[in-house]
């Protein structure tokens, strides 16, 4: 495609659906980031399986808060006489960080207003055939050469101006794709999975990722994956010419 091409197909920006769930995502993602935060602190420990607490071996100990020190327990008390007996203990720290309450309630409000953008956006994409023209790498693109080749700009910062809109490149492509269809739908799923009310509700869903700690374990990473996206797509939106990109995003111009 020919640059004077590119721009005249750029020009008009993004269409207003677009731009409406783009902040609306955006400002979710935003406020789920911080709120998940303030999470991960109260317990910043990452275990595997079905259930996982302070007095059991954790897979992943995060030092993000003074709750890491992972201490001041009083001797365990098992529950029953047996050897597999589940015990109990009670934790004397006295400057534990504890902000759980009002974290939870804005994180599920913030995932409910993520939900309902990314159904807009895909549904809408879907039938309008955005997600087809725009979105969907073609097998020429992501071939090995032309694949090497968009990867070797990217890394030498070698970005070409846009118009503020569409057409994108490979790895643009390809990133919209993963994140789109694969990160947050699995973060949704994930983060259902670690709700007792839903996977009471449906029970497939406690086992799907491999029990509560689990899902709660892959949520975190597929948002770690996710806040890199969201560095990198800034970064590139500062390099291809952020005036352009957010006037596309806003108004639906260039002009």
């Amino acid at each position: 495609m020919s640059t004077s091409i590119a721009d005249s197909a750029s020009a008009r920006g993004h269409p207003r659906w677009v731009r409406v769930t783009h902040w609306l995502i955006a400002t979710a993602v935003l406020t789920l980031t911080f709120s998940g935060y303030v999470i991960l602190m109260v317990h910043p420990r990452l275990y595997w399986g079905d259930a996982g607490n302070s007095l059991t071996p954790a897979l992943i100990e995060l030092p993000i808060s003074r709750n890491h020190r992972n201490g001041n327990w009083s001797e365990p008390v098992p529950f029953f006489a047996s050897v597999a007996s589940p015990v109990t203990s009670n934790r004397d720290f006295p400057d534990m960080f504890n902000q759980n309450a009002w974290a939870r309630s804005l994180h599920f409000l913030a995932a409910w207003c993520a939900v309902l953008g990314g159904l807009v956006y895909v549904i809408v994409g879907l039938l309008s055939g955005h997600a087809r023209r725009d979105l969907w790498p073609r097998a020429r693109e992501v071939g090995p050469r032309r694949l090497w080749r968009d990867v070797r700009d990217h890394l030498q910062l070698r970005i070409r101006p846009t118009g503020g809109g569409p057409p994108y490149g490979p790895l643009q492509k390809l990133a919209y794709t993963f994140v789109i269809f694969v990160a947050l739908p699995t973060m949704v799923l994930t983060g259902l999975a670690m709700s007792p009310a839903v996977t009471a509700a449906i029970p497939p869903l406690a086992s799907l990722f491999g029990g509560s700690q689990s899902s709660r374990t892959v949520h975190f990473f597929v948002f770690v994956a996710v806040a890199m996206f969201v560095v990198v797509h800034v970064v590139m939106v500062l390099l291809s010419g952020f005036g352009r990109q957010m006037r596309g995003m806003t108004i639906g111009s260039r002009r």
